[in-house]
């Protein structure tokens, strides 16, 4: 994968934000698309190899689309600014993400501002255990990796609805999104051992993700 390809063409089209360049830019655009999508199969070859419980999502399945949605957010460019997916699938909401972009690049996985039932579950299992999940957060090498704490925008203020404010584990009660985010810089994406790198990052995050899958689906 020519990921410096990928860099110029995003370049060139946060340039020329319209639909008549990228009319004209197309087979540009599909030949950066397949390879990418060629190399997300490549890194999920080596993800089944590791992980068991690997949900089969080929790139072609787990890659997003370019353009933004104009019908919910008619004031945003045409174009994203960035080439993302989303692989271990299972959920849509709890897979493993990739993006690569102009001026966001990052590894992320967990729930995003999921629906009250898989909320509830989540909520529910830290209830129940968030000792496990204080554990995972403070293991030193997912704090190098990850920052050691969740996302924590659009956190409730207050405790959510039938927990008290004196719970334990008040301040994991009150997130609404339950993820994580390693961020990249283009010097990770364009070395020699970037894939690797993934892996690494992929490995570090299963315990977190494997916590919150369990608790929406048991």
């Amino acid at each position: 994968m020519d990921f410096n390809a990928l860099f110029l063409f995003l370049e060139d089209l946060q340039k020329n934000n319209r639909k008549e360049w990228m009319d004209a830019n197309r087979k540009r655009y599909q030949s950066i698309r397949n390879s990418f999508i060629q190399w997300l199969d490549e890194l999920e070859a080596k993800l089944i190899d590791i992980d068991p419980d690997y949900f089969p999502t080929s790139g072609r399945k787990g890659m997003n689309r370019i353009n933004n949605n104009l019908l919910f957010h008619p004031n945003k460019p045409v174009y994203k600014d960035h080439f993302a997916a989303g692989l271990d699938q299972r959920s849509k909401q709890g897979d493993f993400y990739i993006q690569i972009g102009i001026n966001d690049c990052e590894l992320a996985g967990g729930y995003w501002k999921p629906d009250n039932k898989i909320l509830t579950s989540i909520r529910d299992a830290i209830d129940y255990n968030g000792e496990e999940l204080l554990k995972i957060l403070a293991k030193k090498s997912f704090k190098d990796t990850f920052g050691g704490m969740l996302v924590d925008r659009d956190m409730l203020k207050t405790a959510p609805k039938g927990f008290s404010s004196d719970h334990e584990h008040i301040d994991l009660l009150k997130h609404r999104t339950f993820a994580v985010i390693h961020p990249l810089t283009k010097n990770d994406i364009l070395s020699d051992n970037f894939m690797d790198k993934v892996i690494a990052v992929y490995q570090e995050m299963l315990p977190f993700r494997r916590y919150f899958n369990q608790a929406v689906t048991v």
